[in-house]
């Protein structure tokens, strides 16, 4: 693999960086790795990097490296709580693409209203690991192709996006839905993350939209952790997505971080 060599100014560390993998490189320092930069790979083709490193100056040599061996675009995540390190991706070309707003969702009904909700006449409430794989894939599928056709799914966080062979839904067992006769027509995913679940994906079909059916599916998933003694989950939402903030919002969820997505193109 190609070396860069950096000299250093005075009290700076005089580090060599390596591209040890197709995705890694590394700083080194008199033979001690003193940074790391990795360069992975979103299901959806964007290349996202990461630095960890002690020094400034070998933040700015791994990612000096980096960008002059990888096609742009590029993209990187900073918690927003950190903004020395959001100046240095910055500094180095990086603009702000969209804001994320994590969430601590209580569960209690007395909080968060939901006690009496109930889904529309017509729909009923299948709780986790009860749903069915096959009409649950076809759901996936069509709301994809239909966040697809608008926002763009390059909106969403990683983790519900697309597998390079098409695959979304991995775990059935963590998903409620909301059936309509013989098809289902919203879903919601919950994590099982320790102590605090993590709610991961929540959505309807356009059709369905302005019918409550994504509060009852919100009563049903929060209701059952706190039956099981889960006072809290989290969860994560686009600040572009008004209809995500305003439901969260409702049922007295509370802001606690925010993180940014950068990109340089």
């Amino acid at each position: 693999m190609n070396s860069v060599h950096f000299t250093s100014g005075t009290g700076e560390p005089t580090v060599v960086i390596t591209r040890v993998a197709e995705t890694q490189w590394h700083a080194v320092e008199d033979d001690q790795v003193v940074g790391c930069g990795d360069a992975s790979l979103r299901p959806d083709g964007r290349l996202f990097l990461s630095i960890d490193a002690w020094h400034r100056t070998v933040f700015d040599q791994l990612a000096e490296a980096m960008l002059a061996d990888l096609p742009r675009p590029l993209y990187t995540l900073v918690d927003e709580a950190d903004p020395d390190l959001t100046t240095s991706w910055k500094q180095l070309g990086f603009t702000v693409r969209h804001r994320e707003w994590e969430y601590l969702v209580p569960t209690d009904p007395q909080i968060t209203g939901l006690d009496s909700v109930q889904p529309p006449s017509d729909v009923t409430i299948v709780p986790a690991g009860e749903a069915q794989e096959g009409p649950l894939r076809a759901l996936d599928r069509e709301i994809r192709e239909e966040v697809e056709a608008t926002v763009g799914w390059q909106t969403m966080p990683a983790e519900v996006l697309p597998r390079p062979n098409g695959t979304t839904v991995l775990y059935p067992s963590k998903y409620a839905v909301a059936a309509q006769s013989d098809r289902y027509v919203g879903l919601v995913r919950v994590a099982p993350v320790t102590r605090q679940p993590r709610i991961g994906l929540i959505a309807v079909r356009a059709d369905q939209h302005r019918r409550g059916i994504a509060r009852a599916l919100l009563a049903q998933v929060l209701g059952s952790l706190h039956r099981g003694g889960i006072e809290t989950a989290t969860a994560e939402v686009n600040e572009s997505n008004r209809a995500a903030l305003a439901l969260f919002e409702g049922v007295g969820a509370r802001r606690v971080a925010s993180h940014l997505e950068l990109v340089r193109r």
